[in-house]
């Protein structure tokens, strides 16, 4: 994928003007989503870091609302370079706003989740964890993939029994793959469907302030 894209960053929402050096915490939305969306779970998050929103590049097709991060339809739907070009944009977009961040971590919901895990393997130091929800790994290897393998980092994976939009191809290589490449928590919750319920958000919580403690293996 040749295009390159570019995320507007006065789209996105901050959860303090005041930031400092504090931890910092980037959500990544869904499909027909955009800024707004994942900005409401503030409120379940641990206290004492900064939360960044941002706003996917594209424009999904009509009638569809909001905005995406690669297409999910079509010839070069969910293809592994579309995932790789949002990551890449997104890391552009991170190495300005967070250049004085002491940690960074990242929570992406559904393609929010794939950009998130692939901007991990993409540039594997940068970040100090991951909470990857109802999403998954992108088929294929990129060049750090074995550097990722060495660091292990700390990702939590959170999906529902009851999820059908994630392909089951695609939640079977993620299940093989993280693993192998990271330090794996998460939880597999019975019932929920493609999205996200306050008992998931509860085990991100804990997660997340081990981020922001230092008392993650990353």
């Amino acid at each position: 994928m040749s295009e390159n894209l570019i995320i507007d960053e006065t789209a996105t929402r901050w959860s303090s003007t005041d930031r400092g050096r504090m931890p910092l915490l980037v959500l990544l939305h869904g499909y027909g989503a955009d800024e707004h969306d994942l900005f409401g779970l503030v409120p379940y998050l641990p206290e004492g870091i900064a939360v960044a929103s941002v706003a996917a590049p594209l424009a999904p097709p009509w009638p569809m609302p909001g905005r995406s991060w690669y297409a999910i339809d079509g010839l070069d739907g969910r293809s592994p370079d579309a995932v790789t070009a949002a990551a890449s944009a997104f890391l552009h977009w991170l190495a300005a706003a967070a250049e004085d961040a002491p940690s960074v971590a990242l929570l992406g919901f559904s393609q929010g989740a794939a950009v998130a895990l692939q901007a991990l393997r993409l540039d594997p130091e940068r970040f100090g964890a991951v909470a990857a929800l109802s999403g998954y790994v992108s088929p294929g290897e990129l060049p750090r993939d074995d550097e990722l393998r060495e660091l292990r980092p700390a990702v939590f994976w959170g999906r529902g029994t009851n999820d059908d939009v994630i392909p089951p191809a695609l939640v079977d290589h993620t299940a093989q793959w993280l693993p192998d490449h990271s330090e794996l928590s998460g939880r597999v919750y019975t019932g929920l469907t493609h999205s996200i319920s306050e008992e998931e958000l509860a085990d991100v919580h804990v997660f997340l302030t081990k981020w922001r403690d230092g008392a993650l293996s990353a």
